[in-house]
């Protein structure tokens, strides 16, 4: 599987193709939910690792079904630096086949699961972690040994 070619909003609401992150590595991380707390311990985690993914010339982007706004917000709470993209018409997540029923308990709803990829820098997907369920959160140092 390669990055597909689908654009995502960022922060302001401009589209971002996530073909565009091809020519460096790429830690891509679903998560379900903005202001939660496995979430905000996830997307703190690779923040706080963030200079040492820059050194290494790796991207990070973060993407869930929120909107720019609470993202946004979000990211503000919680120095988050790198890409946030809402996938808020779900497409994104069903091309990864990451999609999640029903988050806390709540009937009805869709996010993503908890979920990390790492693209090459052909943007040729060459790792893949899926939560058995959102509230597991991903081996750190697992994600690292695979760059």
């Amino acid at each position: 599987m390669n990055i597909p070619d689908i654009s995502l909003l960022d922060l302001e609401r401009n589209p971002v193709n996530l073909k565009s992150y091809e020519g460096k590595k790429t830690i891509i991380a679903f998560f379900p939910g903005a202001f939660t707390g496995g979430c905000t311990e996830e997307l703190c985690t690779f923040q706080n690792d963030l200079d040492e993914f820059n050194k290494m010339n790796v991207n990070v982007v973060g993407i869930s079904v929120d909107t720019p706004f609470a993202l946004g917000g979000w990211a503000a709470a919680n120095n988050i630096k790198f890409d946030l993209l809402s996938d808020y018409k779900k497409e994104c997540i069903e091309l990864f086949d990451v999609v999640f029923h029903g988050l806390a308990g709540m009937e009805g709803y869709v996010s993503s699961n908890r979920a990390v990829f790492i693209a090459n820098e052909s943007g040729e997907i060459v790792y893949k972690w899926i939560a058995e369920n959102p509230g597991i959160l991903p081996d750190f140092q697992e994600i690292k040994n695979n760059l």
